[in-house]
């Protein structure tokens, strides 16, 4: 069980309270980042000498959960899920079976934060529910001691129903009828797959894998609260279309690793990865600026519809590591890992024009929020990653102090604009001094975020400035239980998540531009905590 209220920003942010004016919380809070989940699990396992079956069934209630960076609040969700495991090892090698079920049902509307009454409309509810059923099957054969195969297949069937009922006692854009928003929404997904290891020589072994799958999708015919142009149009041309989409897709995996000597190894690898759109890139149907808006999951403010059309994501992905370190690896090592990424028809969006979007407005605005269609595009994205650690003290009286480190950079342009692709992180990296002495582990951490200044101008992405943030963390570890505690932005120091998207925590959240845009979601300021773990 776990439970939060809404946490405080450091005092340089000012809580602009949406162009209502309504700045009713305290300058530094952060509205709508309060939660509460409950999570459940009982788990059954029989195992005899080679064979082991596992059952779990699981529930998840969660009252209420903000999001500072979406239009609505999460005000009920429901999970219940189950499961069952069988491992078997034979004389030809190892089988493994999964099976599992889960039923989600969740309710959205405006939380305390976000509720106002605004010409005439209470409330705005959003309902979902969704089933899914799946299941793998992998058999792992040893041919000899240089080849291992993996072969197997996995199946997933997902139902989606979205709804929007009408808001009661009013007239006019929410009544008198059930807004659908995802009617019977079908998305299957079959695969079979095969995977070699082998094994050339003690220096040298590659992995090869293919997969094979068809995802086949589906939804029913939609109409909006009520037979208004603002909806009628966008459903109309959404029920004239035929909405079944099949997609045959390919993904190839190879690595090759190369290891030397001792402390020096090298990986190679080159995959083709597809991804389908999900039903929400497909078939939100309504451009209309409310509705659009509340179709976002991308956290950016804006209105997103789906397009029916949309073709399979694929990306060729190509990194090579090194890895360097001394022959113990125990006083330092050094890992470097460049990569590109080149994606055909990524899912990127685009500015609509029609006069249910804002028209030519929409197209041209700058400061705004906008609304925007699912489009396939090209792109690509890459960048490299250091890591290393290198000890620099070690003695009876002070234990073994390390140097840890980690460097991030990612570059993502959309080859067909020529535009930044959205939500990118700059460049960042975290250095940390370690010192460990018996059962104490404790560690400085020092946080770099450079600012975020490449830009989607299709979004209106805004810019974040950079930042750095301190961190001390401690553990005292014994053999059945461990303290953990610290303080997390040690200097408390205002800062804005580059990842964070738009915060829109509070205000007149139904309407597109009815807060303030522009203004980040704020970090948390100084945070203590503490924690005990007791395991028997």
């Amino acid at each position: 069980m776990a439970k939060a209220g809404n946490y405080k920003a450091a005092k340089e942010f000012k809580n602009p309270g949406g162009s209502s004016g309504r700045g009713w919380l305290d300058g530094d809070t952060v509205g709508s980042s309060s939660y509460e989940t409950q999570n459940h699990e009982l788990a059954v396992a029989m195992r005899g000498d080679r064979h082991l079956w596992e059952i779990k069934a699981g529930a998840q209630h969660s009252p209420y959960e903000g999001f500072a960076n979406q239009r609505m609040d999460m005000t009920g969700n429901d999970s219940y899920q189950a499961s069952t495991h069988y491992a078997a090892e034979y004389d030809w090698g190892m089988l493994d079976a999964r099976l599992y079920a889960q039923y989600v049902r969740h309710s959205m509307q405006f939380g305390d934060d976000k509720q106002y009454t605004y010409g005439g409309y209470a409330g705005m509810p959003m309902e979902t529910a969704s089933h899914t059923q799946g299941g793998t099957l992998t058999a792992t054969l040893a041919a000899d001691a240089s080849n291992t195969w993996k072969v197997g297949g996995e199946f997933q069937r997902y139902r989606l129903d979205d709804w929007w009922p009408a808001v009661g006692m009013v007239t006019g854009m929410m009544s008198p009828d059930t807004f659908q928003n995802i009617n019977n929404g079908k998305r299957d997904r079959l695969e079979a797959f095969g995977e070699l290891a082998h094994r050339w020589s003690d220096t040298l072994d590659g992995l090869f894998g293919l997969r094979l799958g068809v995802v086949d999708m589906n939804s029913d015919k939609v109409a909006g609260y009520n037979t208004m142009p603002a909806y009628a149009t966008d459903a109309a041309a959404f029920n004239a279309r035929d909405r079944h989409q099949t997609d045959y897709n390919v993904d190839l995996s190879m690595q090759l690793n190369f290891q030397p000597e001792a402390g020096k190894r090298y990986e190679l690898a080159y995959a083709r990865k597809t991804r389908s759109p999900n039903l929400y890139e497909r078939y939100s149907w309504s451009s209309m600026g409310m509705a659009a808006v509340m179709n976002n999951y991308a956290g950016d403010g804006n209105g997103y519809f789906g397009n029916v059309s949309l073709k399979p994501e694929v990306a060729h992905n190509l990194s090579l590591a090194s890895v360097w370190n001394d022959a113990a690896n125990e006083r330092w090592s050094i890992k470097f890992t460049p990569y590109y990424s080149y994606v055909e028809n990524y899912i990127d969006a685009e500015r609509c024009g029609t006069a249910l979007c804002g028209g030519s407005t929409n197209l041209t605005v700058t400061d705004r929020y906008v609304t925007l269609r699912y489009v396939n595009q090209n792109a690509e994205l890459y960048g490299a990653d250091l890591d290393g650690k290198v000890a620099l003290w070690k003695n009876p009286a002070l234990g073994q102090i390390r140097l840890t480190g980690k460097v991030s950079y990612t570059r993502g342009r959309n080859l067909t604009t020529g535009d930044n692709l959205y939500n990118i992180m700059p460049l960042n990296g975290t250095f940390g001094l370690q010192q460990e002495q018996g059962a104490w582990r404790n560690t400085l951490e020092w946080q770099l975020v450079a600012a975020k200044h490449k830009l989607s101008r299709e979004r209106n992405e805004f810019a974040t400035p950079g930042y750095g943030l301190l961190n001390l963390r401690s553990r005292y570890q014994q053999k059945n239980y461990s303290i953990d505690f610290g303080v997390e932005n040690l200097l408390n120091h205002h800062y804005t998540d580059p990842l964070g998207g738009a915060y829109t925590g509070q205000g007149r959240t139904m309407s597109k531009n009815g807060i303030a845009w522009g203004v980040g979601v704020p970090g948390p300021a100084r945070s203590f905590y503490a924690g005990m773990t007791y395991s028997f």
